[in-house]
């Protein structure tokens, strides 16, 4: 707060230095005498804790109008009630605009898309689990005629506990590979560290050059990852064997 008077200016700070006399304030190691109305601005501001915004409830509100309406100013009821001068104008002012004092609720924006609409996205995702994000919005575009982004189309799957995953690959094995797997398995199950050591462990890994790495995608709930309708089997091998 600044207050201008006489070509002097003097920057008002809150502080409980009790050196400082009644009436003055201090600036740059000297009391500055404060006006009569800068005076009544600056206590009523060091009563008042602007640091805490609080909402004022309906029958703290009915009282400031009250009192507004027998003919206090509002000063004198910023004073009485420790309430920001400025709330109680902006209070005031609606009161006169619509007559009502009332906290308004908001809701925040609306949403794009219905409960019944969220719906149709899961069941058609859970339909065909390889379909996108852009295809599931343009699929309830079609259907509704509600168009929504492909984010938030991802957003309405993610709050049912849809999300997009690989799909686990599994090859398919047949009776004799289940039976020379088992037999390997028992044949090895008590090798020693040092036997394992001179077998050498080889593994692939998959390196993009482009930014779309081709990847599937499937829409599934956490916890679900080797259902069957999540798995896709894939012949990796050519041979028999």
């Amino acid at each position: 707060m600044q207050i201008t008077g006489n070509h002097q200016m003097a920057r008002i700070v809150r502080h409980n230095d009790e050196s400082v006399r009644e009436g003055y304030i201090r600036n740059g190691g000297k009391e500055v005498k404060l006006f009569t109305s800068a005076l009544k601005a600056f206590q009523c501001n060091n009563r008042i804790v602007m640091a805490q915004r609080k909402h004022l409830d309906d029958f703290l509100r009915g009282r400031i109008i009250r009192r507004l309406e027998c003919g206090r100013t509002q000063l004198e009821v910023s004073e009485e009630l420790g309430i920001a001068q400025s709330v109680i104008s902006r209070l005031w002012q609606r009161f006169q605009d619509d007559g009502n004092v009332s906290r308004c609720y908001s809701t925040g924006r609306p949403r794009d898309t219905t409960p019944n609409e969220d719906r149709y996205l899961a069941v058609t995702a859970k339909r065909n689990r390889r379909s996108t994000a852009s295809n599931l919005s343009r699929q309830l575009s079609s259907a509704t005629g509600t168009t929504v982004s492909r984010q938030t189309a991802y957003r309405r799957l993610g709050h049912i506990g849809l999300y997009a995953r690989r799909p686990v690959k599994c090859v398919p094995l047949t009776a004799t590979h289940c039976r020379l797997r088992l037999a390997w398995s028992r044949e090895h199950a008590l090798w020693t560290p040092q036997q394992w050591s001179c077998v050498m462990f080889s593994d692939e890994f998959r390196f993009s050059l482009q930014s779309d790495s081709r990847r599937t995608f499937i829409w599934r709930a956490p916890g679900t990852r080797y259902h069957q309708e999540n798995t896709i089997e894939r012949h990796r091998y050519g041979g028999a064997g």
